[in-house]
């Protein structure tokens, strides 16, 4: 369920979704070159006497499953937070679509009845950038029952009387416009709750464990060539990681989407 605004969340890895890619990469670049270099030291000296051969004997074979598995899943992942940004960023632009079909339409009507809906999509424009952006980018944003501003948006515009048909049909257009804006915004505030839960982490921490083992193992009776292998492994590891969590959560971080479509909807005072 969305957390209620103001309710801040608890996860651990909060900060880490907030910094710029670079320092997200060396973050991610520095656990597992020190996660490599651990597994290294112990395979290492595990590898005297019987266990050496029985190191010596595994074939080299066993990598190959391993990385196409992990392959699996990490294509899958980033299948995943791909289509959550592309769905977000759909929201987007249909919300400011929306919106700008019905500033257009409410030319048509008098001086007074324009100012009133020109401000209320200028209000409701100013607190998705000024309050709902902050809330989704911290996945604190309450979605209530029933919209306050769809409420007030349906009454301003219902509350007109048309003097002709042109204002009937505008009318129309402009309830269902409003209709499409806040449904897009229902589904911006819903997919700014999406995330890959811990499970699919650990997965990805497991399997990448298991390659550097793997790695170690296999090459037990060259260190430096052990260490080569596993540096270069581990970069491959941290290049993946990243690149899935740059896009983990559409609404927060570097690469997050933006309000700026919706601001470029924004009317000017008349």
């Amino acid at each position: 369920m969305p957390a209620h605004d103001g309710e801040a969340r608890t996860d651990v890895g909060e900060w880490f979704y907030h910094l710029p890619v670079v320092w997200m990469s060396v973050v991610v670049l520095a656990l597992t070159l020190l996660a490599s270099g651990v597994i290294h030291a112990v395979v290492m000296r595990l590898a005297t006497g019987d266990r050496a051969r029985a190191f010596k004997a595994m074939s080299p074979v066993m990598l190959t499953p391993l990385a196409v598995i992990f392959g699996l899943i990490v294509a899958f992942l980033a299948s995943q937070v791909w289509l959550d940004v592309e769905r977000a960023t759909n929201a987007v632009i249909r919300e400011a679509n929306a919106l700008r079909t019905v500033v257009v339409l409410a030319a048509h009507f008098p001086q007074e009845q324009q100012a009133r809906i020109r401000s209320f999509v200028r209000r409701h424009i100013q607190k998705a950038v000024d309050e709902e952006w902050p809330a989704m980018a911290h996945r604190r944003m309450n979605l209530p029952l029933i919209s306050a501003g769809y409420t007030e948006g349906l009454e301003l515009v219902l509350a007109i009387v048309p003097a002709n048909e042109a204002q009937v049909v505008a009318q129309r257009e402009m309830v269902a416009s409003l209709q499409n804006a806040f449904e897009a915004r229902r589904q911006r505030i819903i997919i700014s709750e999406s995330t890959i839960n811990e499970v699919k982490w650990a997965v990805v921490g497991l399997l990448a464990a298991l390659l550097l083992v793997t790695v170690a193992i296999v090459h037990s009776d060259n260190r430096h060539t052990a260490a080569l292998s596993m540096g270069i492994l581990s970069v491959a590891i941290a290049a993946s990681v990243v690149l899935i969590a740059a896009h983990n959560r559409p609404f927060t971080g570097q690469i997050s989407v933006g309000p700026a479509l919706l601001i470029q909807v924004l009317p000017e005072d008349k």
